[in-house]
C-alpha cells in the first residue's frame, strides 16, 4: 500500500521521565497530525548522541519513516548525551528496563496508534533484539542491523575464545564518547553539573570486560540466543560482509520463527548508504516491514525469502572496496551442501595424505588483517594476505576446474599437538589468484583451551594430540574457475587478537575443510534503489583525514600499527552546536617476544557552543606479562582550555587461559 507524504514536525529535546526519576532526552519526529490521527513509534535507543554523534544517520533515515505516517523517537540513554543518570556498562540490566520502560511510555502517548517498534545498527541492533526479548506488549516488530545473538562469542570482546583488541579499542571509543557534555542550549541550568557528575563516575568499561574471560553469567545476560523463543516481536535482521557481525543474521532466520534476513557486501553502516556499493533501499524495505507488523498493511513481506545474500564475485585484494561486483541469491540459512576438502603435505584435495607441519608464527603475522569492525570508512579491510601466508602454515588446492559458490560458515577440522599449555590458532579461507594474490575469504580463530568449552577452558598438555574445530564466519564468495584456493593457519594474529603468553610451536598431523557450496542458481532479487531524506545540513570546519601506516623500529625490531582518525569538525547549521573528534591508536610487538605487545589509545573531543569550549582528552593502555594484564586509562576534561577535571585508573587482571 502506497503511503501518502504528511506534514511532520521535530521536538529537539522531549523528555521522557523514568519510573526512579531519571529523565531522558528524546528527539522525536512526527506527523503534524498525529495527535488526531495517530501514528505507530519507532524506536532507535543509544549512547552515541543524538545531537551531535548520530545526526548524519538520523536525518537520512528517521524524518523519512515520519512523513509515511510514523512517529520515529531517537533516545539518548542514560547517562549520554543531554540524558541524566549514569551508564554503568552496556547492555546493563538497567539499561533494559529503561528500554522497555520507555516502549510502554511511547505507546501511551495521544499520538502514537499503541504500537511500537525498535532499530538499530550494532549497539542499537543489539538492545533491540534483548529489549524485545523482555516482551513489552506494545513492541511488535524489530529491525536489528550488524547486531549480535552471543556477547561472548560474537562481539568486539572475545572471539573463539580469544581476546580482541577491539576489547581495549572500542572500550577507548566509550570512555571518551560517554565523558562528553550534553548540550548546553537543552540544559543551560546544569549542564556543567551532569558534566562533572559523569565524568567522576565514569566506568572504564575494558576493566569490566577483562575480568569476565569466559563465558559466564555476565556474557549470558543480553544473549539472546539463550533463549531465542524469548523474542515474539517480527524481526528482520541485516548484515554485512563487510563487517564484523554478520554470523547472527542466518542464527535468527534459523531460530526465531517468521524472521526475514538480508546480508549485503557492505561494512557496518546502514544500507542505504553503506560502502561497499551496491547499496539498496533500506528504507522501502523497512517501511514495507513497519507497514505489516506495526498497521497490519499486506505488503507481501511474509512472501520474501528468508535469507537474501549478496554473493560476492572474487576480486583482487585491497584495503577498501567501493564497489563489489555480484548478485543476489535466495540462501537458505542451513541449506548448502558441504564439500569436503583433505590435508596433505601443503595441499588441499580429495584425499588426505599423512603429514606433520610445524607452525611457529612471528608475533606480529596478521598485518593484514584490517579492522576487526570495519567502520570509519578509511583503509580498514584486508589488504593481500600474502605477506601473513608466508608466516603462516598453507595448503592450497590445484586450480579450480569450476566456480566455486561458497555460501554459509566453511568448517576446519585440525589435529595438532603444542609445545605450551596455552596458544591460539587463526585460520584464513583465501582465494589465489594466477599471478600468486592472496584475498582473504573468510576467518576464524580459537584459543586453544577454549576447544572444548567457552565457559570451562582447559589448558593443553604439551605433546599431546588434540582434534579441535574452528567454524569460520558465514561468507557468500564466489571462486572463479582457474584459481585456488588456500587454507592458512598461524599460532598469531596481530594486531586483531592478544598474543599468548609463549611464542610456541604448533604441528598439525591431519585436518580437513568443509566447504558450503552453492549452485548460485535461481532469481536474482531486486531492491529498490536507495532512498532517504534530505542530509543534516552542517559547515564544515575542518575536513576528516584517515591515516593507517606500519613502522618498524630497525634498531629494536618492534612493528608498531599507527591508525589516525580525524572525524574534522563541523557546526550544525540549524542550531549552532560545534563538534569535532580526534582518534589516535598504536598496536605495538617484537615479532619474536609476545609480551612485548602493547595497545595505546587516545580520543580528544571537542564541543563549542555560545562561546563555551568543552573538550576532553581520553587515553588508555594495555599490557600484559604471563600472569596479568595491566591497564591504564586517563581522563582529562577542560572547559575554555582550563582543566576542571582529571582521573586515572589502573587495573591488574589475572589472566585465565589466555
Amino acid at each position: 500500500m502506497k503511503n501518502s507524504l504528511r506534514d511532520i514536525e521535530e521536538h529537539p529535546d522531549e523528555g521522557i521521565i523514568l519510573s526512579d526519576g531519571t529523565r531522558l532526552s528524546a528527539r522525536i519526529w512526527r506527523p503534524v497530525d498525529s495527535p488526531d490521527d495517530p501514528v505507530p513509534a519507532i524506536l532507535e535507543y543509544l549512547p552515541y548522541r543524538k545531537r551531535d554523534g548520530t545526526c548524519a544517520r538520523d536525518a537520512l533515515t528517521h524524518p523519512y519513516f515520519a512523513r509515511r505516517g510514523y512517529a520515529c523517537i531517537r533516545v539518548d540513554l542514560r547517562g549520554n548525551g543531554d540524558s541524566d543518570g549514569l551508564m554503568e556498562d552496556e547492555y546493563s540490566p538497567q539499561e533494559l528496563a529503561d528500554g522497555v520502560e520507555v516502549v510502554n511510555w511511547l505507546a501511551a502517548q495521544p499520538w502514537c496508534s499503541g504500537t511500537v517498534g525498535m532499530m538499530g545498527i550494532s549497539w542499537g541492533g543489539f538492545n533491540s533484539l534483548q529489549v524485545a526479548a523482555l516482551q513489552p506488549e506494545p513492541l511488535k516488530a524489530i529491525i536489528t542491523l550488524c547486531s549480535t545473538v552471543d556477547r561472548f562469542a560474537d562481539d568486539i570482546h572475545y572471539k573463539g575464545g580469544c581476546l580482541l583488541n577491539e576489547n581495549m579499542g572500542w572500550g577507548a571509543t566509550m570512555w571518551s564518547y560517554s565523558s562528553r557534555p550534553p548540550d548546553p542550549a537543552l540544559r543551560p541550568d546544569d549542564w556543567r553539573e551532569v558534566w562533572l557528575s559523569r565524568l567522576h563516575t565514569e566506568p572504564f568499561l575494558p576493566d569490566t570486560w577483562l575480568r569476565h574471560q569466559t563465558r559466564d553469567a555476565y556474557w549470558k545476560h543480553g544473549s539472546v540466543c539463550e533463549d531465542f523463543g524469548a523474542i515474539r516481536a517480527k524481526v528482520l535482521a541485516i548484515g554485512g560482509w563487510g563487517d564484523a557481525y554478520k554470523n547472527a543474521v542466518p542464527q535468527i532466520v534459523a531460530n526465531i520463527p517468521g524472521s526475514k534476513g538480508i546480508i549485503g557486501p557492505w561494512v557496518h553502516k546502514y544500507p542505504h548508504f553503506a560502502v561497499p556499493e551496491p547499496r539498496i533501499g533500506f528504507l522501502q524495505e523497512a517501511l514495507r516491514w513497519w507497514d505489516r507488523w506495526l498497521k497490519g498493511q499486506e505488503t507481501g513481506v511474509e512472501d520474501d525469502p528468508d535469507y537474501t545474500v549478496y554473493l560476492m564475485d572474487g576480486v583482487r585484494p585491497q584495503a577498501w572496496y567501493t564497489e563489489r561486483p555480484g548478485r543476489w541469491i535466495d540462501a537458505d540459512a542451513q541449506a548448502a551442501a558441504t564439500h569436503v576438502l583433505h590435508l596433505g603435505h601443503g595441499t588441499l584435495g580429495a584425499e588426505p595424505a599423512p603429514f606433520a607441519l610445524p607452525v611457529a608464527s612471528p608475533q606480529d603475522t596478521g598485518a593484514a588483517s584490517g579492522e576487526y569492525c570495519a567502520i570509519w570508512l578509511g583503509p580498514e579491510m584486508p589488504d593481500d594476505q600474502r605477506g601473513d601466508d608466508a608466516r603462516s602454515v598453507c595448503w592450497d588446492t590445484g586450480a579450480l576446474d569450476r566456480d566455486l559458490a561458497i555460501v554459509g560458515a566453511p568448517e576446519v577440522t585440525l589435529t595438532l599437538a603444542s609445545d605450551v599449555a596455552q596458544a591460539q590458532i587463526a585460520v584464513r579461507l583465501c582465494h589465489v589468484h594466477p599471478d600468486g594474490a592472496s584475498t582473504r575469504v573468510t576467518y576464524g580463530v580459537l584459543n586453544l583451551s577454549h576447544r572444548d568449552s567457552h565457559a570451562d577452558p582447559a589448558p593443553l598438555i604439551p605433546g599431546q594430540p588434540v582434534t579441535v574445530r574452528v567454524r569460520l564466519d558465514h561468507i557468500a564468495y564466489r571462486v572463479p574457475k582457474g584459481h585456488r584456493l588456500r587454507l592458512a593457519v598461524s599460532n598469531a594474529y596481530w594486531p586483531l587478537l592478544w598474543p599468548a603468553p609463549q611464542a610456541g610451536t604448533l604441528t598439525v598431523t591431519a585436518g580437513s575443510l568443509g566447504l558450503p557450496l552453492h549452485d548460485g542458481s535461481g532469481p536474482e532479487r531486486a531492491f529498490p534503489p536507495p532512498d532517504a531524506d534530505a542530509p543534516w545540513a552542517t559547515e564544515t570546519l575542518r575536513p576528516s583525514a584517515h591515516v593507517r601506516r606500519t613502522e618498524t623500529d630497525h634498531v629494536t625490531g618492534t612493528v608498531t600499527l599507527v591508525i589516525e582518525d580525524d572525524f574534522g569538525e563541523l557546526r550544525d547549521l540549524d542550531h549552532g552546536l560545534i563538534n569535532g573528534s580526534v582518534a589516535r591508536e598504536r598496536w605495538s610487538i617484537h615479532p619474536g617476544d609476545p609480551l612485548s605487545a602493547r595497545g595505546e589509545c587516545h580520543w580528544t573531543d571537542e564541543t563549542e557552543r555560545d562561546g563555551i569550549r568543552m573538550r576532553t582528552e581520553a587515553r588508555c593502555a594495555m599490557w600484559a606479562d604471563e600472569t596479568t594484564f595491566h591497564l591504564e586509562a586517563r581522563l582529562e576534561a577542560f572547559e575554555n582550555d582550563s582543566l576542571i577535571f582529571e582521573t586515572g585508573k589502573t587495573s591488574a587482571i589475572p589472566r585465565h587461559q589466555m
